[in-house]
């Protein structure tokens, strides 16, 4: 056997997701004899070169496995990050949200617009088992716990913005937001609602509703995040294939942080202030990690669809698809006000 794999690019992916393999003598020449593996699952090729082999994750079981190549007579191994899958056939359009108490996490099934389904939030135990949760919301969008404990869901469809009581129903806190999307909670328990048609309301403990920032209209959705320096986040995908990543400060004066994106959607931070964004990085689609400072970029997980995410306390990432929920074990020590 001959040659070796330097990188795997990302070193981390969930189903669906693309990665770059760079190495050394990698014998393409017939691919009869060209094999990559998960653990015991095969991937795909997409292409391969001597020193290049672009293959796509496969569906299966997911966990930390090594990844084999095999072609003629190379043969190589290296770790891979595969998310485990927790759940399909829902709909999240944003990020999760995850209860700081319980570790249970929750998403949306939300629908296409004006549907009205059986069950609005699933429940997902840190052991997998999933539940309804709360029905009765019409396009469950945004979702995120306040510093009470209490979960908190925006209806796109009504321009609603509603508690989640003890009892499993959904209370009204505040009304006309407008197409209701992104939802996000600062140090002092204030609520941030983004409407996608271009205003950004902060909204007081009684439910009092004003303008906070504006920025350009979105084609799908508004999504929010604090960052461990008291700044709110934004994303708002456009028709531009070259989309930002917005700071907005305590006086609501916008910035772009960092600009380069395509269809950028939810968003979460680390405690050393990194930014990780579900969206496209150079025709790569993943989650992207952004520096503080917001001049360096790069893909971290690979995965297609993905619309969302959030850490829990263990280390993980809990990434959302248009339909399916991952956890990753990366070991990152995630900033929980999000």
């Amino acid at each position: 056997m001959s040659g070796f794999i330097k990188t795997v690019t990302p070193p981390a992916g969930v189903e669906g997701g693309e990665i770059i393999i760079a190495c050394e003598g990698f014998d393409a020449s017939d691919y009869r004899h060209c094999r990559v593996s998960f653990g015991e699952e095969p991937g795909q090729f997409i292409s391969a070169s001597p020193s290049r082999v672009l293959v796509a994750v496969p569906e299966g079981k997911g966990g930390s496995h090594e990844l084999t190549l095999e072609g003629g007579f190379f043969l190589g191994h290296t770790d891979f990050i595969w998310g485990t899958r927790l759940a399909s056939e829902l709909h999240p359009v944003a990020n999760p949200a995850i209860d700081p108490e319980s570790g249970n996490i929750y998403v949306t099934l939300s629908g296409t617009r004006g549907q009205k389904v059986p069950v609005s939030i699933y429940e997902i135990t840190p052991e997998g088992v999933v539940s309804p949760f709360l029905s009765d919301v019409i396009n469950p969008t945004g979702l995120a716990f306040d510093r009470d404990g209490a979960l908190h869901v925006t209806s796109r469809y009504e321009g609603i913005l509603y508690r989640v009581t003890p009892f499993k129903e959904a209370e009204i806190v505040a009304e006309d937001l407008g197409v209701a999307t992104g939802l996000a909670f600062d140090s002092r328990g204030l609520a941030y609602v983004g409407d996608r048609s271009g205003v950004i309301h902060r909204v007081n403990e009684i439910g009092e509703a004003r303008p906070f920032a504006s920025l350009e209209a979105s084609v799908s959705a508004y999504h929010l995040a604090y960052s461990p320096d008291g700044d709110l986040y934004a994303t708002g995908p456009t028709v531009s294939t070259f989309d930002s990543v917005y700071r907005i400060n305590a006086l609501g004066e916008v910035s772009k942080f960092y600009t380069g994106l395509g269809r950028p959607q939810g968003l979460a931070f680390d405690v050393d202030g990194n930014c990780y964004v579900a969206a496209s990085l150079r025709g790569h689609r993943g989650i992207i990690r952004i520096a503080p400072d917001g001049r360096n970029a790069e893909i971290v997980a690979s995965g297609a669809n993905l619309v969302g995410l959030a850490f829990d306390r263990e280390g993980n990432m809990i990434i959302v698809s248009t339909q399916r929920v991952y956890r990753l074990p990366l070991g990152i020590n995630g900033h929980l006000m999000a």
